[in-house]
């Protein structure tokens, strides 16, 4: 019976990401949802990256946090919509709080949303929320040994952003071992080095994200 009431759960749970999906197809924008250990620079990758987007190309913002409304502050200026969602305690955004969300933007007037998840590397990889494509972020602070220890963040990944590379010079950092751990997991996404403080690779992240979406059914 309890085998049962879980699996209930996670069908519920799959049918609301997928009618989360299919508002967001309906409305023809890109969903990409960001997932990585707090700390790892994604807000200051999507203040950077915004703006580069292009002229009339306008995004959407969902930003998951357990308290305070400061990443949603700082994407304010370079977003055209932003909601943010607290989940208290809660570790990850679950399909419910984004559908939520979805119910306070103006989808028809967007051309990308990004999810902001919450800072976590377990959690959030074991939900589908609706997104269309999935960006792991892995920082250089944290060490290259985090693809080994947490897989499942990397298995699903659409594409891998490796940022804050400005502080290679400074640390003990090692590339190919995060490469050597990548080829065991995730042979399919591409593997980004940036550092959105300097602007490396943003450049090649936006062409990725145009790829995308101009891939999308239409």
């Amino acid at each position: 019976m309890k085998i049962n009431v879980v699996r209930s759960v996670l069908d519920a749970s799959d049918a609301l990401a997928a009618e989360n999906r299919r508002r967001m197809d309906e409305a023809r924008l890109l969903c990409v949802n960001l997932l990585s250990a707090p700390g790892s620079g994604k807000t200051t990758l999507l203040e950077k990256s915004l703006p580069a987007l292009g002229e009339g190309i306008r995004a959407g913002v969902l930003v998951g946090d357990l308290q305070t409304t400061r990443d949603a502050e700082r994407l304010a200026g370079a977003a055209a919509q932003v909601t943010q969602i607290n989940t208290g305690r809660g570790c990850h955004l679950s399909p419910a709080q984004v559908a939520q969300g979805l119910s306070g933007l103006d989808l028809a007037d967007l051309d990308y949303l990004f999810i902001e998840n919450v800072g976590n590397m377990v959690c959030p990889a074991a939900f589908d929320l609706g997104e269309h494509r999935r960006a792991v972020l892995l920082s250089v602070p944290e060490g290259d040994d985090k693809v080994a220890k947490y897989p499942t963040l990397f298995q699903k990944a659409d594409v891998i952003l490796l940022t804050k590379v400005d502080l290679v010079g400074v640390l003990d950092y090692r590339f190919d071992r995060v490469r050597d751990d990548l080829a065991k997991v995730n042979t399919a996404a591409p593997v980004i080095r940036c550092s959105p403080k300097t602007g490396d690779g943003v450049a090649e992240w936006v062409a990725w994200l145009r790829e995308q979406r101009a891939a999308m059914p239409r």
